[in-house]
């Protein structure tokens, strides 16, 4: 059986920027030619890769997040959701019908900032499969409690012994 997925947005999840006070770490590798690279934090690359499910980006990063934000992670290049329309259509997120396309029927995890009412009932009504729409919150971005929530639903998703 395949492995569920984990759509990841970087801006909100990964780079959070409502807090003035956020910290920011120190340089990393690659080009550090956006000011908010600074607020990544270099140890969620370690906690994103043990977490058993395959990475996909779902970001306006698209292909950049492989080529500046994955590195700076220690994370390899990771599939990348791209989508053809560009904006929301009646309210649903832009990415929620790519991404639905992209599982093709396999559960996943969205880890995003912009998560909708729309797009959960969206997501429900369409996927078959098992789907987490779990929405973090831009100021802070990743923290030790959405790790919690990810891991536990991933290891609710496990086959029982």
């Amino acid at each position: 059986m395949a492995r569920p997925l984990l759509f990841l947005d970087v801006d909100g999840p990964l780079i959070p920027f409502g807090a003035a006070d956020y910290p920011h770490f120190p340089p990393l590798p690659g080009p550090a030619d956006h000011p908010l690279l600074a607020r990544l934090d270099p140890a969620h690359g370690a906690r994103l890769a043990a977490l058993p499910c395959d990475l996909v980006w779902a970001t306006t990063w698209f292909t950049d997040a492989n080529d500046v934000v994955a590195p700076r992670l220690g994370l390899p290049p990771l599939p990348v959701v791209d989508d053809p329309t560009g904006f929301e259509i009646d309210g649903l997120h832009w990415k929620t019908r790519p991404l639905l396309t992209f599982a093709a029927g396999r559960p996943f995890a969205w880890a995003d900032d912009e998560i909708s009412p729309t797009d959960r009932t969206w997501v429900s009504t369409h996927h078959p499969g098992t789907a987490l729409l779990h929405r973090v919150d831009p100021h802070t971005g990743l923290t030790d409690a959405d790790f919690t929530t990810l891991t536990a639903w991933f290891a609710a998703l496990a086959p029982s012994s």
